[in-house]
């Protein structure tokens, strides 16, 4: 039978499909830009019918129906990846969440949470009957060759991809057709923070060098200064806008890899339509399931890797929390320990933790003494190279505790050393800095302190000008009205 036919006869409706879950069924469903929102939509709309199914997914880019009240019973979400649709649910305990290293998820999904049911989305066929999954090959496509009932939204929005991103139609259960734009990833303005330690970050790369970036302001920034590097590679779990240029500019050009080269190797494309438009038909961007782009063993094939990551807070020994506040899950552990650890196993290779010395507006600091009680460790201490802030790098490696310490404190944020060396004492029995260098601190401080008094001061001012302007206007006008006329 011709691919053609195949298709047609296993073409169907989307309330069709999903009368071939039942209940008590595990149900895993692709992510980011390649969710099947279609399919779960229609899922959700006959919420009624099922008892007891779980829903087993990573990070989404929507709104998370199964942690809705009226799916108690219905469904359940097991999620890999925390967002912020699904924070709450999770720390109430309405919702599961799995934490693991992302390359090991294929093979978590496959033995240990063992799902009947794959939802994926992918593009239309070929002229040879291939389906892509296109943005999201990761731990999507791998599902299809284990699940039982493997359901696909076909969708005309989806890039083609190339690398282990294709798959025939004779090798799904059913298709439904749905086409509706991808969800997207949009660039947002970089910050001036974020331009500073993108630069810092920036001068850790050299040319030749083969990157990880994931997504977000920072890779944004570190990106948006690569400009006068060359022969750089790419070989990373998830990419965003960002990259675009570099690669159209041939800044990143895989020259020098020595593996896939040149070749762009990722997992995941968590971007907008640019970069959606970009690996569409692109033979030189190769997408390949997560176990092998993010395996550690593999990451460390390439000479001169550069991974470069973000965390919530580093406390004074190095350690790394990435993926939790106190109790509460944020988001997960993802692909950082992979590439960490990839990277030392290079030849030459270097890894980055890069992140804003603040929180909360610059009322919390970053580096800490001692990690938020209930947080968990993503990167352990003896992982840990370079931590980069706005104020600086601070190198890690082969440092006894007490540089590592002090190399923290040096790229904290000012405001909050001396609370830091006031720690420092307190641990180590002694002085970590001259008294020069104190000094130097505390007039920083009193310095910031007096900039914050003076805009205060300013804003009050302008406040109350503003305040006696309405006034007058309004005691005018009360004026006006009491004329005779």
């Amino acid at each position: 039978m011709k691919w053609q036919e195949i298709y047609k006869e296993k073409l169907t409706s989307a309330e069709e499909a999903i009368k071939l879950i039942q209940s008590g069924d595990k149900v895993v469903t692709g992510f980011g830009c390649g969710e099947p929102f279609g399919l779960e939509r229609a899922l959700v709309e006959h919420y009624q019918d099922y008892r007891n199914v779980e829903i087993i997914s990573m990070l989404t880019l929507g709104d998370s129906p199964w942690c809705k009240p009226e799916m108690k019973g219905h469904f359940k979400l097991n999620c890999l990846f925390a967002s912020s649709s699904n924070r709450k649910s999770i720390d109430e305990g309405e919702s599961e969440f799995t934490t693991s290293h992302f390359y090991e998820i294929p093979e978590i999904i496959k033995n240990y949470m063992c799902p009947r049911v794959s939802l994926v989305m992918v593009s239309p066929p070929d002229e040879h009957g291939y389906v892509s999954f296109g943005t999201t090959v990761d731990y999507t496509k791998g599902t299809t060759d284990h699940c039982e009932v493997v359901i696909a939204q076909v969708n005309k929005y989806m890039p083609r991809t190339f690398g282990n991103s294709i798959k025939h139609v004779r090798d799904f259960t059913c298709f439904v057709e749905i086409d509706e734009p991808l969800p997207e990833v949009k660039t947002v303005n970089i910050s001036n923070v974020e331009m500073e330690i993108g630069r810092y970050c920036a001068s850790l790369i050299n040319d030749g060098d083969c990157l990880q970036l994931g997504i977000g302001g920072i890779p944004n920034a570190v990106c948006a200064q690569l400009g006068d590097k060359k022969d750089l590679g790419l070989h990373s779990e998830l990419v965003g806008d960002g990259v675009v240029e570099l690669l159209e500019e041939g800044v990143i050009n895989n020259k020098k890899k020595n593996t896939k080269r040149g070749r762009t190797v990722i997992g995941a494309a968590f971007g907008s339509e640019i970069l959606n438009k970009y690996i569409n038909n692109n033979p030189s961007v190769e997408l390949h399931p997560i176990d092998y782009v993010n395996n550690p063993s593999e990451i460390a094939k390439n000479d001169n890797m550069v991974s470069i990551n973000s965390c919530i807070q580093v406390d004074l020994l190095g350690q790394v929390v990435s993926d939790t506040i106190g109790l509460s899950q944020f988001s997960a552990v993802g692909g950082q320990v992979d590439f960490v650890r990839g990277a030392t196993m290079s030849k030459g290779g270097r890894s980055i933790i890069a992140m804003p010395s603040t929180a909360r507006k610059g009322t919390v600091s970053r580096i800490v003494p001692l990690i938020t009680e209930g947080s968990a460790v993503t990167t352990p201490r003896n992982d840990v190279n370079y931590v980069v802030t706005e104020y600086g790098i601070a190198q890690l490696k082969g440092k006894t505790v007490k540089e590592r310490a002090k190399a923290l404190i040096m790229i904290a944020h000012p405001m909050f050393r001396p609370h830091l060396i006031i720690e420092y004492r307190k641990r180590f029995k002694e002085e970590p800095f001259t008294k020069d260098e104190i000094m130097g601190f505390t007039s920083v401080v009193r310095e910031r302190t007096k900039e914050k008094k003076e805009q205060l001061k300013e804003a009050t001012k302008e406040r109350r000008d503003q305040v006696m302007e309405k006034l007058k206007d309004d005691f005018a006008d009360m004026k006006s009205r009491r004329k005779p006329e």
